[in-house]
């Protein structure tokens, strides 16, 4: 066996002097152990040692404090993890997966889970479930999440050695994105813009999917699979390294938990006090709907949780209470080949609608939660220049002015465009009517999704067929966005 803490030792006092070589160290220690195993240690002590590992098999301290912000818009899943995607199914399969019976069970797994998922019902996660899953929701779920994560390197809040808790990570779809977000894409990688140490928690098949996908990441990317529920993990394990995560992700699994504020909650405390919580889900109406209950629940409770993001609380000590339909979108994915081959073979069998099996929406409800009082934006609504939504009903036909959060795209079917929007005190839906656009209002159509906006001489009239508050933009109200 290695004498581990000797490797330890000469790195500590390499770092400060050249690259850290394998070769060079084995000579160092007692029994002079091969170069492969002394850097095979020099990778499991790496994180530790804040020590990163360069292409040509030498190791040099990560010198970036931050990860740093890129511009994240995938056109397409990569194709090295849409071949490992590829690789699981025929290995499950065999190399006509699509075809045959394997083809009609994996549809029929895909139509089931679309099912469940929007009725609620639990899902049981076998090998069929698992290659559905892979095959239908990876994609777009490798694209969401890098959108998210821009929110916080904007501002340098994801520190470059970064300890990351992945709950229900499923078959990989976020952990991928991670990945990728950080150290770049196969055609524009750079291994060492950090380190990250990925724990995922995921108890059933998935988690022979994502083993697999895994095996597609940088070495600096340093993941272990935890096959357990994220009730019974043991966050203080020795192979958790005991300390705090800096990020904690419960990306798509709040759903299927049976008490997620409960698990949220016990999660804060093993967050590191300037870190993250990421609750991410899709955007249709009942799971979006229940995050941001979750959100509310943990943000108005006895946690020193605060929101982050997008759901910003522009007046000091109040909560929302309205519906809380929210959710982000952003352009399409490319179809993977995996999806076309079943698609492809759905038609042949001459079933119904091949394009379920195509899904490259990027629509996602999220929400970003911080124990260190941060929002993205600073911005807090004045009771001597504002209106406050949670008082809306006192101005009914008046103009005013007021400070709001832009909480969707349009949602109009292409007349009026139609925007949601909150300040955080709001009991009931709101909504930013555009009746005339013009030089002084476009601010509202053109900010991106979480931008925070002044509304000058807004008409307030109340819409009785959607039970909500219209804030009618026309020719005679200014919209400005002062967010950035």
């Amino acid at each position: 066996m290695i004498d581990r803490e000797a490797v330890r030792s000469n790195a500590k006092y390499l770092q400060q002097v050249r690259p850290i070589d394998p070769d060079e160290i084995a000579e160092y220690i007692d029994g002079q152990p091969h170069p492969a195993v002394v850097a095979q240690t020099l990778r499991e002590e790496a994180f530790d040692l804040g020590l990163i590992e360069r292409a040509d098999g030498t190791f040099v301290p990560l010198e970036s404090e931050a990860i740093p912000h890129r511009e994240w818009s995938p056109a397409a899943l990569p194709a090295a993890y849409s071949r490992a995607v590829e690789d699981f199914l025929v290995k499950q399969y065999g190399a006509n997966w699509h075809l045959g019976e394997s083809g009609t069970t994996l549809r029929s797994t895909i139509r089931t889970l679309k099912a469940d998922y929007l009725t609620g019902d639990d899902i049981e996660y076998d090998t069929a479930t698992a290659a559905g899953y892979a095959i239908y929701h990876l994609p777009a779920y490798y694209a969401t999440i890098g959108y998210v994560l821009a929110t916080l390197t904007e501002r340098g809040l994801l520190p470059a050695s970064l300890r990351v808790l992945d709950v229900g990570a499923g078959v990989g779809g976020p952990a991928l994105g991670l990945h990728d977000f950080v150290f770049g894409d196969a055609d524009d990688r750079e291994p060492t813009a950090g380190l990250v140490d990925y724990h995922a928690v995921e108890p059933s098949a998935a988690a022979d999917v994502l083993d697999r996908v895994l095996s597609e990441t940088s070495r600096n990317f340093r993941s272990t699979i935890h096959r357990s529920t994220i009730e019974t993990f043991d966050y203080d394990a020795g192979d958790t390294n005991d300390d705090p995560f800096d990020l904690l992700i419960f990306g798509n699994v709040c759903n299927e938990l049976d008490d997620p504020v409960a698990v949220v909650e016990d999660s804060l405390s093993h967050l590191a006090d300037d870190g993250t919580v990421l609750l991410l889900e899709p955007a249709d109406r009942n799971t979006a709907i229940e995050l941001r209950e979750i959100e509310r629940a943990i943000a108005g409770g006895d946690t020193d949780a605060t929101v982050y993001a997008p759901t910003l609380r522009l007046w000091d000590g109040a909560e929302p209470d309205d519906r809380g339909w929210s959710f982000d979108v952003r352009p399409e994915i490319a179809v993977p080949a995996f999806q076309d081959r079943l698609a492809e073979a759905a038609a042949e069998a001459d079933e119904d609608d091949p394009d379920a099996f195509r899904n490259v929406d990027v629509q996602f409800a999220y929400s970003l939660l911080r124990r260190d009082d941060e929002r993205r934006y600073p911005f807090r609504a004045s009771r001597d220049r504002h209106a406050k939504m949670a008082a809306m009903d006192d101005h009914v036909t008046e103009r005013i002015d007021l400070l709001a959060v832009k909480l969707s795209h349009d949602l109009s079917d292409g007349d009026n465009a139609v925007f949601k929007i909150g300040d955080g005190s709001q009991t009931t839906d709101h909504y930013a009517v555009v009746t005339k656009e013009s030089g002084l209002n476009r601010a509202l159509a053109s900010a991106d999704y979480g931008a925070v906006l002044a509304f000058e001489n807004a008409l307030v009239l109340w819409n009785d067929d959607e039970e909500a508050y219209n804030l009618v933009v026309d020719g005679e109200t200014v919209v400005d966005q002062v967010s950035g």
